[in-house]
């Protein structure tokens, strides 16, 4: 129980800026490990973001929750997956060849393409939100909602790690740690996890389950991209697909209440 703890908080203290005991750092084996733990970050960030919401808009209008709830995330995680979508549009926007691909994406500068698309990306975010909870009537379905789209995005994201390679040969990136290997304990967490939230919600309205079905056709389009482009994957690959999935979960959300 003791060791299952570390992993978890050694998961917590790399993916947010949440403090953490002292004792807890990156050690390889339990960045290894912490993979499993990878959706519950989703679990916390997701609640977060809803309660910020929730709280705001008994004094804001609904618009205004909803870009304290963004913020929220952005400040629990430290921007850590909007950094790595940046780098990925900045990346495979202006490298034509594998080396200038990766080359772009480890400069820390932000480009047009970064930038464009983080605009783009919150604009979307926005909208969408603010579309959803105006349509969801519940505090509780509105929470899972918020939880489950979190978790399975961080689901599709981890899972590449499960089915290709890393992609840099150097230790040059932060996130190489989690990539050296898994075990079957890292998968059936992952998705156990990654899974639960979303499950629960179908208790209230079943027919959240086909989202599992966009988010993760963009999960392996994504991977596919990556694995012709770069060979493999690297951590900012893996925030794009968590960045990219969670916005299509709340598309899908948005198709399922309107059509289903």
């Amino acid at each position: 129980m003791k060791k299952e703890l570390r992993i978890f908080f050694t998961a917590l203290m790399f993916y947010t800026r949440i403090p953490c005991p002292k004792n807890i750092n990156h050690h390889p084996d339990y960045l290894n490990k912490a993979s499993r733990y990878f959706p519950i970050i989703g679990w916390i960030v997701g609640g977060i973001s809803f309660m910020i919401y929730y709280l705001a808009s008994f004094v804001f209008s609904i618009e205004i929750a909803v870009v304290l709830s963004i913020i929220a995330g952005i400040l629990v995680t430290g921007a850590f997956h909007e950094d790595g979508f940046a780098d990925v549009c900045d990346g495979f926007g202006g490298g034509w060849t594998k080396e200038k691909i990766l080359l772009i994406m480890k400069d820390s500068a932000i480009g047009a393409y970064g930038a464009i698309g983080l605009v783009l990306l919150f604009l979307l975010k926005f909208q969408i939100l603010v579309q959803l909870v105006e349509d969801i009537n519940s505090i509780t379905v509105g929470f899972l909602l918020f939880v489950a789209a979190h978790a399975v995005s961080r689901l599709a994201a981890i899972s590449i790690v499960f089915t290709h390679h890393y992609s840099r040969e150097d230790a040059s990136s932060k996130s190489k740690p989690i990539a050296q290997n898994y075990t079957w304990r890292e998968v059936v967490g992952a998705f156990f996890f990654g899974l639960l939230p979303l499950l629960i919600l179908s208790y209230f309205r079943w027919q959240m389950l086909i989202v599992v079905i966009p988010v993760f056709l963009t999960r392996f389009f994504m991977a596919s991209y990556f694995q012709k482009w770069i060979d493999g994957y690297t951590g900012d690959c893996l925030g794009a697909t968590q960045q990219v999935c969670e916005v299509v979960f709340y598309l899908s959300s948005i198709a399922l209440w309107k059509f289903i």
